[in-house]
């Protein structure tokens, strides 16, 4: 098994072996590999009561804490953990954070326009303080924000670590576990990456918490989980600070990152693919013309709808997904599965099955032309042919926030588009800098490593329209940039201290 870029290597095994086949992982662990749409829709959807939980994943976990949901093995806690989350996240409650979106979005097209070489950060700014807002209920104003940074930096040392071949021998053979960290230097790296998710965690964490008391906090996820903790007080089941920080910490980090990375994808398909943005816009300045597109064009912008899917398929943040165990003995045509198993979903193979996508290394749009369903509608589809993309996974494991992670990808899409044109940086001799789609950073989640790219406003006239339309929320922001007042209908229980 490669150290690097093993995507690559699954794949070419899916071709010679089949859509399901097993690697031998030291003297007793196995890992079946599930690289067909019939595979994944059988066993890990409708068998999802058998598929759901996870392997122990030391190392993942020991950096975690053991209490990063996305790792928790199926159980109590994951179910309660899941019914905390679904409540913020499920299809209703998502359009309630439209406004918050449609403000980090136009902050971001001011950025781009006043310094749109640090175009990466604030694509990541967009992501980061939509998420802020939702978990912690406040906004990240500022591209350089000291804990924004370091968030990012906590996910890619836990995605990197975790990925490592030292993390992954851990898991094959587990007496290895026992040795002492100096003997074992990634024991020692995770243990340090704990304390510093821990503390940023815990940073936010108590501020919401202090301020909740106070009845000054916003709505937002945060706040529920202060009354959850103090309903949970008055049973055995305690919710701690720290599994209550983890928890949110872990949530931030997922709604940052990945739709972080995925537009960066999108940021590099455009300069590989011109043909593709001019398309783009032409539907846009069709349907929007001189004003910025809002949700509510969606239904009469598929080209666009087509880019966000296709920006989802053809870079893959999870590319592996992350490994499931099943909870018994199965048996799959003819095979055997045995409980405890490691079973990985094949994103990028399924993601570049020919059969399923033709040319899969091209970016087409047009590919969905005919695709008129949400990924939440592709992923519960009877029909497996008709899934669109496997980037929020499968089955009970199927990310929560994916409604409102396809709707900040179409506003980021359809404005930045509206508003810029994106081209190749020259270097010296005034030659084309060519990114390379497959250079994509090492770990269990990636995205494609650094290139340059030149971002220059389509018009003068957008670039007004720019300003004009940050101008017209601007006022609705203290002098610190958060909101004076929290737009309405924001989803969240009304906070009450509980008296002794």
């Amino acid at each position: 098994m490669p150290s690097s870029k093993a995507w690559h290597q699954f794949k070419k095994w899916a071709e010679e072996y089949g859509p399901i086949y097993s690697l031998m992982l030291g003297p007793s662990n196995v890992m079946i590999v599930l690289s067909s749409d019939e595979a994944v829709k059988e066993l890990l959807d409708k068998r999802s009561g058998v598929y759901s939980s996870r392997p122990p994943l030391y190392i993942g976990n020991m950096i975690s804490g053991w209490m990063r949901m996305l790792l928790m093995e199926y159980g109590k806690t994951w179910r309660f953990v899941r019914s905390l989350v679904h409540d913020h996240l499920n299809i209703r409650a998502s359009i309630s954070y439209v406004p918050y979106q449609d403000l980090e979005n136009r902050q971001m097209l001011l950025g781009f326009l006043e310094s749109p070489e640090r175009w990466v950060d604030h694509m990541r700014r967009y992501t980061n303080a939509l998420t802020t807002q939702m978990v912690f209920g406040f906004r990240t104003v500022d591209i350089n924000d000291v804990n924004m940074h370091k968030l990012f930096e906590c996910v890619e040392d836990w995605a990197s670590t975790f990925g490592t071949v030292q993390a992954q021998l851990l898991d094959i053979f587990p007496i290895l576990q026992r040795l002492p960290d100096v003997l074992v230097p990634v024991k020692k790296k995770a243990r340090a990456l704990h304390a510093k998710e821990l503390e940023l965690y815990l940073i936010h964490w108590n501020k919401l918490k202090q301020d909740a008391h106070n009845g000054t906090a916003n709505p937002c996820f945060a706040a529920d989980m202060v009354l959850a903790q103090a309903k949970s007080q008055e049973k055995a089941d305690t919710l701690t600070d720290n599994q209550a920080s983890y928890l949110l910490g872990s949530l931030h980090e997922a709604g940052s990152d990945t739709t972080w990375s995925t537009l960066i994808g999108f940021i590099q398909a455009m300069l590989l693919f011109p043909d593709v943005a001019r398309t783009a816009q032409e539907e846009i300045d069709r349907v929007c013309g001189d004003r910025l597109p809002t949700m509510e064009d969606e239904p009469k912008m598929q080209y666009i709808r087509g880019c966000v899917k296709e920006s989802l398929r053809w870079m893959p943040t999870a590319i592996l997904g992350i490994v499931r165990a099943p909870t018994k003995d199965d048996v799959y045509q003819g095979y055997r599965i045995p409980k405890g198993a490691m079973v990985m979903l094949n994103v990028w193979a399924l993601h570049n099955n020919e059969a399923h996508f033709p040319n899969p290394r091209a970016f087409d749009p047009s590919r969905y032309a005919t695709d008129f369903q949400t990924s939440s509608e592709a992923a519960h589809n009877a029909d497996f042919s008709k899934r669109d993309q496997y980037t929020f996974g499968a089955g009970r494991r199927l990310c929560q926030g994916m409604h409102i992670a396809e709707r900040s990808l179409f506003l980021a899409i359809s404005r930045l588009l509206w508003a810029f044109d994106f081209s190749m940086q020259k270097d010296e001799l005034e030659n084309d800098i060519v990114p390379d789609a497959d250079a994509l950073t090492d770990g269990v989640l990636v995205r494609p490593k650094e290139f340059p790219a030149v971002v220059t406003p389509r018009s003068e006239k957008k670039a007004e329209a720019v300003r004009a339309e940050w101008a017209k929320v601007e006022g609705k922001l203290d002098e610190r940039g958060q909101w004076k007042r929290v737009p309405e209908g924001m989803f969240s229980k009304e906070y009450v201290p509980l008296v002794g």
